[in-house]
């Protein structure tokens, strides 16, 4: 798991502590803590967590909370970028010869990931990321050929998938990511090109949100009382 930006959008909630860290109103628990009961629920047994800003925080709260499974820390000294952060942390996975999967830090989703795995399989992919839907966080506005108004929608799906922040790695796919620098420049387009990508949609109905902003939190909050995701302990 990437656990280690900065969440400048996210100040002054990330004033003192990291992005995972951040607590989505009324839930008494960090953004990482929900994200580690979802891991758990799905059969995860061990999680690797790639630190960096104000690292501290996150390994203090690690070691004092009830986690359902077991994690392992690792700190950058200086920063690797996402596809280095992933490198420096497979080094620490306790089975390096299995498939993995990889989270970015500031999402909150439930989703069946043995289903994204199977998926994964089936199509012998080096690597396969969830793909997700969001709304647009505007109102959108359908006319017709002659420029007449015929509806307001207010936030409608985006008519484009998203890299949801979720992933399912094969084994040797830790080799191809770079010490330094993004997996999404370099390693993706490359096994792209070659078909060695695979995409999996998130099923109709699951749950995704990325925690980006003051506004995400609040949404969230705003999910969870009313029926969004619940977590299982």
């Amino acid at each position: 798991m990437l656990a280690g930006g900065q969440g400048s959008r996210l100040r002054p909630y990330t004033d003192d502590r990291p992005k995972p860290m951040v607590e989505i109103p009324g839930t008494g628990t960090p953004i990482i803590g929900h994200q580690l009961n979802w891991l758990a629920t799905e059969g995860v047994t061990d999680a690797v967590v790639s630190c960096g800003h104000l690292a501290e925080v996150l390994e203090d709260w690690l070691a004092s909370a009830d986690l359902p499974l077991r994690v392992t820390t690792v700190v950058e000294n200086e920063p690797l970028g996402r596809g280095g952060g992933l490198k420096y942390a497979a080094a620490s996975l306790p089975d390096p010869d299995r498939p993995w999967y990889a989270t970015n830090g500031d999402i909150w989703t439930r989703f069946s990931l043995r289903e994204m795995a199977g998926f994964h399989h089936e199509r012998d992919a080096a690597a396969t990321l969830a793909l997700a839907r969001p709304r647009i966080p505007w109102g959108a506005v359908e006319t017709d050929e002659f420029g007449h108004v015929l509806d307001f929608i207010e936030a409608p799906p985006s008519p484009y998938l998203i890299n949801a922040g979720v992933y399912v790695f094969s084994a040797d796919f830790t080799n191809l990511l770079p010490d330094r620098g993004d997996h999404e420049r370099t390693t993706f387009p490359r096994l792209a090109r070659e078909r060695r990508l695979a995409g999996y949609p998130l099923p109709h109905g699951a749950y995704w949100r990325a925690i980006d902003t003051a506004k995400d939190l609040t949404e969230a909050a705003k999910e969870l009382a009313t029926g969004g995701p619940a977590d299982k302990s």
